[in-house]
């Protein structure tokens, strides 16, 4: 599928097919796309564990749900649960020297492994991991960009995928988490008994709502056949039809037996 199609037909699945189970392989792909994902100091910000609908017992499935994630927790195959590291910096000097060596972090923009020790791990990278909110902030960044690939890469697969809040309590308990592992989102992945493209985008502000040029105050103005170019792409789509998609969920309720 063309990069520009992934983008526009990726939406949050909340009906899953229960009984068709997900390919192995297919989460492989979506943890080395996770693994492909930029990140600083070439640490592991982002962990995952994933988890198969049967290797966790009935009980447990119920404890993890949150008032938001309900339905969609029974109907999914696979969840995969994505933390992130708060020891990232522990061997972030022995990795950016790795990287001086490769040229990845040239010699012409000043790199050196002096340069590391005594600039970029030294008074950047060390004290930063030991600022809990600086280290917060970076961690969940630097997760969302790896979880954001595995999104993307579900999608082209055909996979239908979503993210949700967990109980991370119970989580921690039965995954045997570790205490500096901060939880993140809960990815949601099967296919699709709804829609794949939910009937239609979700709504978005314009750009020139939440986008500037030069400074804050001055909006982003649309260059004109730039949209059109997107939707023969596919990256733009037509807005969800509200009376198709009750239409869907009158029927997906039948299906499930769901209450409406």
């Amino acid at each position: 599928m063309e990069f520009k199609q992934v983008i526009g037909d990726r939406s949050t699945i909340r009906f899953f097919d229960p009984d068709k189970p997900v390919e192995p392989e297919k989460i492989q792909i979506m943890l080395e796309a996770a693994n492909r994902s930029s990140r600083a100091v070439n640490a592991d910000f982002v962990k995952a564990v994933v988890v198969f609908r049967d290797d966790l017992d009935d009980e447990t499935w119920e404890k993890l749900k949150t008032p938001t994630t309900t339905v969609q927790l029974d109907l999914a195959p696979v969840s995969i649960f994505w933390y992130g590291d708060m020891s990232f910096a522990e061997g972030g000097a022995a990795r950016l020297k790795e990287l001086v060596d490769l040229g990845a972090l040239p010699t012409t923009h000043g790199w050196s492994h002096t340069y590391v020790d005594e600039v970029a791990f030294g008074q950047v990278v060390e004290p930063m991991s030991k600022d809990v909110m600086a280290s917060t902030w970076a961690v969940s960044v630097e997760c969302g960009l790896a979880i954001n690939q595995a999104l993307l890469a579900a999608v082209d697969e055909g996979l239908g995928v979503g993210l949700h809040a967990f109980e991370s309590g119970t989580a921690k308990e039965a995954l045997g988490i570790p205490d500096h592992w901060i939880p993140m989102w809960l990815m949601l992945v099967g296919y699709a008994a709804e829609d794949r493209k939910g009937g239609g985008q979700r709504p978005r502000r314009p750009l020139e709502a939440n986008y500037y040029l030069h400074k804050y105050g001055q909006p982003w103005q649309d260059i004109p056949g730039v949209q059109d170019g997107l939707r023969k792409s596919g990256m733009l789509q037509d807005p969800m039809d509200p009376e198709k998609r009750q239409q869907e969920i009158r029927e997906l309720a039948e299906r499930f037996g769901l209450p409406l």
